[in-house]
């Protein structure tokens, strides 16, 4: 499984950036995608993720600006990220990990997830 994370920028506050994260995903394997993000000198944490069913989930801090979404067809994750603010400056990396299910509910732990891409850098200055 191989994750490729594009998209990163530099944007001014209120703004907004599409990441995409191309996978080869092996045939026949349920997973779940997400986001992740890491500003200098903090923990890895959890932005966002869908199922395979599609269901997504987001953290309490972008709800109602970043959106998950997922081409199935293109085995292509995308995070539409508006109304940025300063404190979404980050390397936002994608992720993935096989589970059992198509309606497992997405773990936050970064630990879990076994398949990571290269990150890409998102700076929002205000």
């Amino acid at each position: 499984v191989q994750l490729q994370a594009s998209g990163g920028g530099l944007v001014q506050a209120g703004g907004s950036l599409r990441l995409s994260c191309v996978a080869s995903l092996n045939t026949g394997t349920t997973y779940i995608m997400a986001w992740f993000r890491q500003a200098p000198g903090k923990e890895r944490e959890f932005v966002a993720a869908i199922n395979w069913s599609g269901s997504t989930y987001e953290t309490d801090s972008v709800k109602g600006r970043f959106t998950i979404s997922r081409d199935s067809a293109k085995n292509t994750v995308f995070l539409q990220m508006n109304g940025l603010r300063p404190e979404d400056t980050a390397v936002y990396y994608c992720a993935a990990t096989n589970v059992a299910s198509r309606r497992t509910v997405p773990t936050r732990d970064y630990r879990q997830y076994r398949y990571w891409g290269q990150g890409t850098l998102v700076t929002v200055s205000s």
